[in-house]
């Protein structure tokens, strides 16, 4: 019997069952509208926190996972978990980024020089009181002081930086009505120097120290001038100045104060006459240097700036070690005195810098670099007329000088409330010419004066502004501002890099700017030498009645003590 082909049948059975497969209807669920199905599946898969449901133990919280920072060689082998930060990491570690938590490293002598981030070595530093912007400088100059450079702050009107330099080993000069002087006429370091520079054989160096400390002694007794007058001295003033210190240099043993200047342009010499064109009439060169004379002696005798800047320099500057300048002794008030003793340290601290670098050039000494802290800037720029001026060079030259640079104000409106357009346009371009601009909470009404010289976007601008919202009203540590140790890194044009300032454990003694507020009045006990102490109205009043003797009373006719 031939065999029976049985394809056809198996094809029939197979088709039957898909077909009775197909008119099964599925059984109906309700949907689970927080865990979908992937598309494309049959089978179901749980959500990205687990199995929803009775038994499924979804988790409500999922932990982050741990983070850990290394170099390229020490995680190449967790590829591809490891990722790039996106932070610079060159630099004082300064915080961590405010949305990535990643760190963040920046100063401006570590990104100008080893990370070629920007072209000049300075940072200006912009942000209502309050909110850590000395707190933000104390970081920078105490991770650089160990990265080398010596911090510098030259004028402390707070103090904000007394605890800090001696934390450091530094040196802490005092200044201020009765508590110590700086003679403007002290070239400092320099005639030691510059024999030094000699005996090496190294003229045209010596040369240069001298003249740099004669340059700068001239500048700081025209800005005395200024400040005192509100208006910068004449050419005709400035070149008697210049004259009589060269005859000082030149004829004076020691050195000299401002009294042995006044008494140069008293007596008159015959090489300071000639550039005061008296044409040797006596009554002419009197009246044409009658006006430098009497300012002269108002520095002299105690007048508005006292006797601070006539004597000789108590405490000489040291250039090895850091350094700060407590002018805090001086009232807020005096705005004259603050203006003129910021312009003496900024004058004497960078009259020690050129004297170290001339040294360091003809290899007498070690190479250093300084951090210079020039913090409460608007207050030196509202002192008079040419104010401006003065800031202006000691700040354009400090990348030919080796140092970095930081300036400190609240805002755009204190560099611009200045009386002339010249002076507001020279005064912005502090802002424009720094490396990098360090902005913390300002207002809203500051972005369009900021944006002038900082490119912001929209999300910064509104990053900044609501930083500078107060606390909220519970006491407590939750109730500081919101911006407090917040601040925005900006460089050119490049987006801004958020930053949160944690202060570790050691640090905290030295940013505490609220010392005087800790410890309360203590008031003496009541002993039996002295029991009224401590009583308040209502029980002096009850101890006084008690002490009264009735029987020694004075009585009226009805017998009424």
């Amino acid at each position: 019997m031939p065999a029976i082909d049985e394809r056809p049948r198996r094809r029939a059975q197979k088709k039957a069952k898909k077909i009775a497969a197909a008119r099964e209807l599925p059984k109906t669920k309700k949907k689970d509208t927080t865990e979908e199905k992937p598309k494309g599946s049959a089978f179901r898969r749980p959500g990205p926190r687990g199995w929803l449901g009775r038994g499924g133990g979804q988790a409500t919280v999922v932990d982050p996972v741990e983070e850990w920072r290394g170099t390229t060689v020490q995680v190449c082998g967790l590829h591809p978990f490891s990722i790039g930060t996106g932070t610079p990491m060159i630099g004082v570690p300064m915080g961590l980024q405010l949305f990535t938590g990643a760190t963040v490293c920046a100063d401006p002598i570590s990104w100008f020089q080893d990370a070629d981030l920007i072209s000049n070595p300075s940072v200006f530093v912009l942000g209502l009181p309050g909110l850590g912007k000395s707190t933000y400088i104390r970081r920078t100059g105490t991770g650089l002081a160990g990265l080398g450079p010596l911090p510098l702050v030259l004028g402390d009107l707070k103090p904000d930086y007394v605890d800090m330099i001696r934390s450091l080993g530094g040196q802490v000069i005092t200044l201020g009505r009765g508590r110590g002087y700086l003679n403007v006429l002290d070239p400092g370091e320099a005639y030691e120097a510059a024999e030094r520079l000699r005996e090496a054989g190294k003229e045209k160096e010596r040369a240069q120290v001298l003249a740099d400390a004669h340059g700068r002694r001239h500048t700081m007794v025209a800005a005395l001038l200024t400040i005192m007058r509100k208006e910068p001295p004449t050419d005709r003033e400035e070149s008697i100045i210049d004259r009589a210190l060269h005859w000082l240099d030149e004829n004076h043993d020691g050195v000299p104060v401002l009294g042995d200047l006044l008494r140069v342009i008293q007596e008159a010499p015959a090489e300071v006459r000639a550039v005061a064109l008296d044409r040797g009439d006596d009554a002419r060169y009197k009246a044409i240097t009658e006006d430098l004379e009497a300012t002269l002696i108002s520095l002299t005798s105690g007048g508005r700036l006292g006797e601070t800047f006539a004597h000789a320099t108590d405490v000489p500057m040291l250039r090895d070690r850091p350094v700060v300048y407590d002018v805090s002794s001086i009232d807020d008030s005096d705005t004259d005195m603050q203006a003129a003793i910021l312009l003496a340290c900024w004058s004497a601290g960078f009259g020690t810098v050129n004297v170290a670098n001339a040294l360091a050039d003809a290899g007498l000494e070690p190479r250093r670099h300084y951090f210079v802290i020039l913090d409460e800037l608007w207050r030196a720029l509202r002192a008079g007329r040419g104010m401006v001026d003065r800031v202006d060079a000691l700040t354009r030259l400090n990348r030919q000088r080796g140092v970095g640079l930081a300036m400190i104000s609240h805002t755009m409106s204190d560099l611009l409330a200045l009386p002339t357009e010249e002076d507001r346009m020279k005064a912005r371009g502090f802002v424009e010419r720094a490396g990098m601009v360090v902005c913390g909470g300002l207002p809203s009404a500051e972005m369009p004066m900021l944006t002038s010289a900082v490119p912001l976007s929209r999300a910064e601008q509104e990053l900044l502004t609501s930083w500078q919202d107060p606390g909220t009203w519970d006491s407590g540590p939750g109730s500081e501002p919101p911006g407090r140790g917040k601040f925005l890194i900006k460089v050119g044009g490049h987006p801004g890099i958020p930053i949160k300032v944690e202060l570790v454990e050691a640090e905290r003694a030295i940013n505490d700017t609220n010392k005087l507020w800790h410890a309360t009045t203590a008031f003496p006990e009541p002993n039996e030498s002295n029991p009224m102490i401590g009583l308040d109205d209502a029980e002096h009043a009850a101890h006084e009645f008690a002490a009264v003797d009735v029987d020694a009373a004075p009585v009226d006719e009805e017998g009424a003590a």
